[in-house]
This record gives structure tokens, C-alpha cells and sequence, in this order.
């Protein structure tokens, strides 16, 4: 986890412009750069590390004596850096997994580049022998980058909108901060001013299809057909690959732990890889809710099983409430939904910061919209049918899940990795035919389940536990957070001011008291920014009115909680 940041054509002052990348330093809290382009007096690099890989020559941008035109700045990491230098027979200066970027580019261009890269990742690769800047970023945007382009060509870069909110410019007409699209990459002509021009973006991966980086993995060509035990067995294998190859780091690696299915298979096998794997290090469990929370039981059930050290962080309301503006800052987002789940995941990563010394930190995101386990799911018209959402909602995660678990995390200079968005994986669920990846017997993500049955991986009733949103499952089952969320809410919202919202606020415009409480908050922090949440997320094909699981006819407590 870093924080990246770049000018191209700056007619400002750089030493005025860099106190915008300032806004990020959190990202990084081991070391900043602030670096010029030679030959290019406005065009400038900013950098804010969070050392993973290779400590001594990991700061950015990124030079090798080999290509000395190539500067590369980029937050991510390459789980196949190493394959593809053996493969290819590169020479590398560094142990830097980025730096397979600058060999993989010289050698077959921009896109084969990206296509090629077996991780999380938004780069910036400027090219001033052939007077080019590329960005790209991830299939699933799970590393974040957005951009500001001018009329006249200034182009500024920044792992988080509000690096580019201040940035200054000379051009007459507005220019908008928006997120650069996951799976994609851009190509710019850089011009003597430095100023630039777009020449091409393109899709360089979608996330049904097998990635190209296949061809060049350890893993090889698995079994075919779709005979049952054939397909789990590929679930298994495939899922273990994802979270072996992501324990590439030398700080310590601890895992979240909310005793749902995603978290307790990703928790539990990454203990098993790392007893494999020799690591000198317990692996440390993190789990955050109210004592008696579903979450906080499910989790501890889990921990002791898989023989993790666990912490558990108490989570009041109150606690909550007090958090919301700092969350909302570092969110950049007003949707419901993603500020509900990010108050439990914010408070958890600041205890992991100040209390223990695990920085890369795993994670069950993405599996609920991989294997359709959000319980609206059961209502689906037709297999068809939710297949199509599964594919529609991985590909917003970068608006929602993936946005909410990167801020919360990068907010205290935490690096997260999730093996359920891991592009072999994906691509090979989303391949399995659709009737297979539904519901079944009133279970959802009942084939990922059944996958792991009888591995004796997690206790059986938190395999086959229901789902709950995060939000509603750390707080208690007689008084939710979400239900103490709603009573501050109404001493601070009128039913005047909810009447009039759709006239303040027509974009999105809050349907809520929680909605337009949200609003406020982020219009304050970012005003007339409204766009950076294109909607809200809610449930489909039933009659929603709150995104909260608890909320819906649909919904039923397990017994024993």
C-alpha cells in the first residue's frame, strides 16, 4: 500500500502543487519523495511508502540503469514478479516486484504489460525517449487512482481524489476529479510544454475472462468438465493459490476475522500455508464488535479452531458515531451502505496500527459478489439473471467493497490483500455454468460452501452460517448499530429537512434521514464532488428501501445467535 501522485504540465508553481500530495501521506508513513522530470521542469512525481518488498531500493519512481527514460510510479503488488523474470531471462537491479514492469513494457509494449501482471495495481510509467505517460489499474480496482485531465492538457494523478481537489490550473473550464476505470489502461503523447494529449484507453482484462497471465503460472491447466467433484476440487486449488502467492512480504501479515465464511476460509487457510510456509510468526486474527455481537462469538469459535492469536476490538455505537466524519474523509463516498461497513473496518485497522505490528493484513472482500452471497440473491428471477449481477456487481466494486477496504485500512498505513478477487480465481467461477452458482435449499454461495465441506478447514456451522452485512453483525443482535445509528440520526435530521433534500442535493438526492445525514457530511468535506458516487447500493428484485440485510422480509437470524 502506497500513496502515488503525479503532474504533468503543471503551470503552477510545483512546490505550491505538492502540498496537494500531502493529502495522502497517510498512505505511506514510511518515506516521501518528491521528485522533478528532467527535461521536464512542470512535470513531477510524488511518493508515499509503505515498505513491503525489498526495503533498501523500493522508493518511487522507480529507475533502473538499464532503461534509464522509464519512470515508474505505482502502488500494488505482482505476485508473479518473479515467474516472469525467470521466464523471460530479465536482468533486475532491484528486488522490487514493480520493476518487472519497466522490463515487461520495453519489451512487448503497454498492454501486454498489464495483462501480464498477476496482482493489485494503479501505475503511472512516463517514457521520455518516446515522450509518452501510461496509466492502468487492476481488474477489480482494488489499488485505487484517479485523474484530473484539463482542456489544455494538464493531467494530474493521485491514488485518492482528495490529492487532486487542490491541485491548481490554468485552463478556463472545470475539470473533473474521476476514478480511472479498473482493468484499463491509457496512453498519453507527452508534449516539450509537458503538457499531454490522449491517444487511446483500452480494456486490457475483464473479469470473465481467463486472465493472459495464465499461460506463465505455476498452477497449470486444470481439470475440465463440470462434474461436481471436479469443479470443487478447482475451487479448493485455486482459492489455496490465491492466498499462498499473496503472503510475498517481509512485515508481518495478520488477517480480519469477522467468523463470516469469507473471512473464516481466508483466515484459515492462510494459518495452514503459513505453518507450510515456516513463517517465524503466529498469524494474528482481528475481529471487532459489541461483546455479545454475532461477529465477535462466530470469530472466536474460528480462531480457536485454526489456533490464530485473536484480538477482539469492543465496538460501541458511540465509538461509531464520533467516527463517522473522519471515516466519510477518508471514504470520499456519501453512499449508505459503504459508510455502515467502513466504521467497524476503520476502527479495527486503527487498533491493528496502534497496538500490534501486523501491516499487511488479509481479507474476505469480493466473495459476495464472486459466488452471489447477498441474501437478495434468493430472489433472483433466473440463474441467468444473477449471474448477470454477479458480473455487474465485481465490476462496481471499485465504487463500494473494494473502495471501503482500501481506505479504511490505507487511512492507518495498512496494506491490504484479497485472495477472493484473485483473477484465476474469478475467472474460473464466473466460467461455471450458471445454475450451478445459485442459491440452493435456501443457502446462499451454497457452492462454495460445499466446496469445503468435510476439509474440516472452519467449524461446520460457520461454514453453513448465514450471511450477515458487516455492519449489522459486530453490533448486538437486541440493538443493532444500525438501529442506534438511525436514533442520532433523528436528533440531528427534521423531517422538513428530508422533505426538501431532493431539491438540495438532485443528484442521488437522499431518500433518508440516514441518507441526507451522510450528505451533509460529505458535502462539507468535498462540496459539489457529488459524482464520485455514481449511486447507492441496494439489494435487487425485491421492493428495498434500506440496504441493511436485517431490514428485508427475506431475512431470518440464525437460531442459535
Amino acid at each position: 500500500m502506497c500513496g502515488i501522485w503525479a503532474l504533468f504540465g503543471s503551470d503552477e508553481c510545483l512546490s505550491v502543487q505538492c502540498t496537494s500530495a500531502m493529502k495522502i501521506a497517510h498512505r505511506g508513513p514510511d518515506a516521501f519523495r518528491f521528485e522533478n522530470v528532467n527535461g521536464f521542469t512542470n512535470c513531477c512525481f510524488g511518493f508515499h511508502r509503505l515498505a513491503i518488498v525489498d526495503q533498501l531500493y523500493g522508493m518511487q519512481p522507480l529507475r533502473i540503469k538499464k532503461f534509464p527514460f522509464l519512470w515508474l510510479c505505482y502502488n500494488g503488488e505482482i505476485y508473479n514478479h518473479l515467474r516472469l523474470k525467470e521466464e523471460f531471462e530479465f536482468e533486475h537491479q532491484t528486488k522490487v516486484d514493480g520493476e518487472i514492469l519497466l522490463h515487461l513494457y520495453e519489451r512487448f509494449g503497454i498492454e501486454k504489460m498489464a495483462a501480464m501482471l498477476d496482482g493489485v495495481f494503479a501505475f503511472v510509467l512516463l517514457d521520455t525517449a518516446n515522450r509518452k505517460v501510461f496509466l492502468g489499474r487492476d481488474t477489480y480496482g482494488v489499488r485505487p487512482m484517479f485523474k484530473l485531465l484539463t482542456d489544455d492538457g494538464f493531467l494530474a494523478v493521485s491514488s485518492e481524489a482528495k490529492g487532486l481537489t487542490h491541485v491548481h490550473h490554468s485552463s478556463a473550464s472545470e475539470a473533473s476529479v474521476v476514478p480511472f476505470p479498473p482493468g484499463h489502461f491509457e496512453s498519453f503523447s507527452l508534449k516539450p510544454s509537458g503538457k499531454v494529449e490522449s491517444l487511446q484507453m483500452d480494456r486490457f482484462h475483464s473479469c470473465v475472462d481467463q486472465p493472459a497471465h495464465a499461460l506463465h503460472d505455476s498452477l497449470g491447466t486444470l481439470p475440465s468438465g463440470f462434474q461436481l467433484e471436479t469443479v470443487k476440487s478447482n475451487i479448493r486449488t485455486l482459492f489455496e493459490s490465491a492466498v499462498k502467492k499473496r503472503l510475498m512480504a517481509h512485515r508481518r501479515i495478520g488477517c480480519l476475522l469477522s467468523g463470516g465464511l469469507d473471512s473464516s476460509l481466508v483466515a484459515a487457510t492462510l494459518v495452514k500455508l503459513a505453518k507450510q510456509e515456516e513463517l517465524k510468526y503466529p498469524v494474528q486474527t482481528f475481529a471487532i464488535g459489541a461483546e455479545d455481537s454475532p461477529d465477535i462469538l462466530a470469530a472466536r469459535k474460528v480462531a480457536a479452531h485454526i489456533g490464530s492469536e485473536h484480538h477482539e476490538v469492543s465496538f460501541s455505537p458511540e465509538e461509531g458515531i464520533k467516527a463517522l466524519e473522519e471515516v466519510i474523509f477518508h471514504l470520499e463516498c456519501y453512499d449508505i451502505t459503504t459508510i455502515r461497513a467502513s466504521v467497524g473496518m476503520y476502527l479495527v485497522s486503527k487498533y491493528i496500527r496502534e497496538k500490534t505490528d501486523s501491516v499487511v493484513i488479509f481479507s474476505g472482500e469480493g466473495a459476495d459478489e464472486l459466488t452471489q452471497g447477498y441474501i437478495y440473491f434468493h430472489k433472483a428471477p433466473s440463474p441467468k439473471a444473477a449471474s448477470e449481477e454477479s458480473v455487474r456487481l465485481l465490476k462496481e466494486l471499485y465504487y463500494f467493497d473494494a473502495l471501503r477496504a482500501d481506505r479504511t485500512t490505507a487511512a492507518h498505513g495498512l496494506e491490504l490483500r484479497v485472495p477472493f478477487l484473485d483473477h484465476r480465481l474469478t475467472a474460473y467461477y464466473l466460467s461455471l455454468p450458471e445454475e450451478m452458482r445459485v442459491p440452493k435449499d435456501g443457502v446462499e454461495k451454497f457452492l462454495l460452501r460445499d466446496a469445503f465441506e468435510g476439509e474440516n478447514l472452519i467449524p461446520g456451522e460457520i461454514l453453513w452460517r448465514r450471511k450477515e452485512a458487516f455492519s449489522d453483525g459486530i453490533t448486538s443482535v437486541k440493538k443493532s448499530w444500525y438501529t442506534s445509528l438511525q436514533e442520532h440520526i433523528e436528533s440531528e435530521v427534521n423531517d422538513s429537512d428530508l422533505e426538501t433534500a431532493a431539491k438540495t442535493f438532485p443528484f442521488n438526492p437522499p431518500k433518508t434521514k440516514e441518507g441526507l445525514f451522510f450528505r451533509r457530511i460529505f458535502e462539507k468535506l468535498y462540496p459539489g464532488r457529488c459524482e464520485w458516487t455514481p449511486h447507492y447500493w441496494m439489494p435487487r428484485w425485491i421492493n428495498a428501501t434500506d440496504p441493511s440485510a436485517r431490514t428485508l422480509s427475506i431475512y431470518k437470524p440464525d437460531k442459535d445467535q
